[in-house]
């Protein structure tokens, strides 16, 4: 039988026989032979981290999981990708959904919950097409035994991807972060934020104030958890680094010749995947990559890096998603501030009013920066306003404001000196890769983002 050791096969997986002739179904057969417990020990051993961000160790989130005493449980595949300049996770769905699927049952039978869910945006047709049929003829195989995985849609939001909004669109509610993160405050509690209800529990109620505990794993954290328990924590571990093992999915956007999704092994220099993407025009050199809009910015001369979460930290910015945004020496830095400030902007929900008020006028600041008409004014608000656009914070979106745009003053005084003075040359366009499809070399951007308004409405 042939070893599936690929995120991403060369020719899409179109049947659940095509996937078990593949070796598909090890992984969770292996996983009932060995017991819950000996599945969180694997994926430990294995050194997992998670592919979504924040890269937490897998199986302590695991097992933190399955020592919580709350019940019921439930377990989330968070498929609502959105971060710009990363496709990754809706190529796997597109290459290969089933082992998907199959990772979410295994982490099903390890921690124990009542019910499993994989939500995604509303707009990934494709990707949902896929995703139902995998689940339906695994269910129908009887491979996944008892469990049923429901399908979520949800609305096209950045903060749908962060994980506890995530779980209010489950709920059937709009994506607005909460304040305890899933594993204390999980699906269908009756009172959200406080795990207390005044009520008899019902189908999904809460029947202690564990609040339902949740566990949320990103799509390609459930794909390596497949491979992993059907090749084992070694096999694993023989890929990429000590600290940061296993393959990565790399997304990189920009300004390359053919912007892609590249399988690489962890440990791989930034620089041969921008390669692998063709380069840049002969004549250009690389100016600044963007980790998304998460983290610090990183100067072209630091493209050497290689991907793994440690040497991108001492870089000074970080691996996220490994969704990467390269721009050349004719983007103006001031300008990229400005698009991304105004995405983080139009995207914060209004919860937090230092987050709204606060990346509100850090984009109307670089924004009167860009024309011309802000000034030395325009700097003390930026300046103010990313001091305190944090306070009280429920959700990241805020520190990525701070991050990403404090970074890019700093890392590049010339642009903003060269805008205050009215002498910027620039007369380029830069274009959020917010990203609607990804193949073959060329990446469309979602043509509405620009329209998109801060109540989350749209522009005519």
């Amino acid at each position: 039988m042939a070893n599936r050791t690929t995120l991403l096969p060369e020719t899409p997986v179109a049947t659940v026989a095509e996937y078990v002739a593949g070796g598909g179904g090890r992984g969770l057969e292996r996983a009932r032979t060995l017991g819950a417990d000996a599945v969180i020990d694997e994926v430990t051993e294995a050194g997992l981290r998670g592919r979504g961000g924040a890269g937490f160790p897998t199986g302590r989130k695991w097992r933190s999981l399955r020592e919580l005493p709350g019940a019921p449980k439930f377990a989330v595949c968070n498929a609502a990708e959105g971060e710009p300049g990363t496709f990754k996770d809706r190529a796997i769905l597109r290459a290969d959904p089933y082992q998907v699927v199959e990772g979410l049952a295994i982490a099903a039978f390890a921690i124990g919950p009542d019910e499993v869910f994989l939500a995604l945006k509303a707009s990934f047709e494709r990707e949902r097409d896929r995703v139902v049929r995998a689940a339906q003829e695994l269910e129908a195989e009887g491979l996944l035994e008892d469990l049923t995985v429901t399908v979520v849609s949800g609305p096209e939001e950045y903060l749908f991807g962060e994980e506890t909004a995530l779980l209010e669109v489950i709920e059937g509610r709009d994506p607005l972060p909460r304040h305890l993160p899933p594993y204390v405050q999980g699906l269908f509690v009756a009172s959200p934020q406080i795990g207390w209800h005044s009520h008899e529990a019902g189908q999904h109620g809460a029947t202690n104030a564990g609040a339902n505990p949740t566990l949320v794993n990103n799509v390609e954290t459930l794909a390596d958890v497949t491979h992993i328990l059907a090749e084992g924590p070694e096999w694993f571990r023989s890929i990429g680094t000590a600290a940061s093992p296993g393959p990565v999915l790399v997304t990189i956007v920009g300004d390359v010749r053919a912007p892609g999704v590249h399988e690489v092994e962890m440990g791989t220099p930034l620089g041969d995947v921008i390669d692998r993407c063709g380069g840049l025009d002969a004549s250009r050199r690389v100016k600044a990559v963007f980790s998304g809009v998460t983290n610090r910015v990183l100067p072209g001369d630091r493209i050497d890096v290689v991907l793994t979460y440690e040497a991108l930290r001492e870089a000074g910015s970080g691996l996220g998603a490994a969704g990467f945004i390269v721009n050349d020496d004719t983007a103006c830095m001031v300008d990229v501030a400005d698009v991304f400030a105004r995405f983080l902007w139009v995207e914060s929900c209004g919860q937090c009013p230092a987050c709204k008020i606060g990346t509100g006028r850090i984009s109307d600041a670089l924004d009167q920066l860009r024309v011309g008409t802000g000034g030395e004014a325009a700097l003390r608000v930026l300046q103010h306003s990313l001091r305190i656009v944090t306070d009280g914070n429920r959700c990241f979106l805020p520190v990525e404001a701070r991050q990403v745009v404090a970074s890019i003053l700093e890392t590049f005084p010339d642009d903003v000196v060269a805008h205050l003075e009215g002498r910027c040359r620039s007369t380029r366009t830069f274009g959020l890769p917010k990203l609607t499809d990804l193949e073959a070399g060329v990446a469309v951007m979602d043509e509405h983002q620009a329209a998109k308004q801060p109540d989350w409405t749209y522009a005519a």
